[in-house]
């Protein structure tokens, strides 16, 4: 059976983020604010990283990894620890039009499990690897539901 020639964003390796963030939400949070602020505004909205912003640009990226291993088990106060004093500051972030293999490439590379992504300057998402495991688990299930069908067209075609 002939296989149609596949356009890029159907291979997922070459899937563009733009197509795979479903949220345009980005929750952010100010290097002065304090750890526990951050901690809260995690825990509100079931989330586990924050974009550090300072006057519309990327400071740094803070997780609760972060917040746990650099305040809680450093023996500092959340209260008197501000985010920018534990904050990564060199921040690994990613183009909107980047795919979602250089996504995995980033970070497997860097170790991290979240990309700020942008659009120009301006943040516009974070992509987890949880993100990018859906949208595979999503493409597998499609790839097999087509070789299903197909194998059914061959079978009832042969009877």
């Amino acid at each position: 059976m002939d296989h149609p020639l596949r356009r890029p964003e159907e291979i997922l390796a070459y899937r563009p983020l733009k197509q795979i963030l479903k949220s345009g939400s980005v929750w952010t949070i100010g290097p002065a604010d304090t750890v526990m602020a951050a901690v809260r505004l995690m825990e509100e909205k079931n989330i586990g990283f924050l974009v550090v912003l300072e006057k519309e640009a990327i400071a740094g990226v803070v997780s609760e990894r972060d917040c746990l291993r650099r305040v809680i088990l450093a023996g500092k106060s959340p209260e008197a620890t501000a985010v920018g004093d534990i904050m990564v500051k060199n921040v690994v972030k990613v183009g909107i039009e980047d795919t979602f293999a250089e996504c995995l490439r980033l970070m497997h590379a860097h170790g991290i499990r979240h990309l700020p992504v942008l659009a120009k300057v301006k943040v516009v998402g974070v992509v987890s690897i949880r993100d990018l495991l859906r949208e595979a688990v999503e493409h597998h299930a499609k790839i097999i539901a087509e070789l299903e069908r197909e194998r059914m067209t061959m079978l009832t075609s042969t009877v």
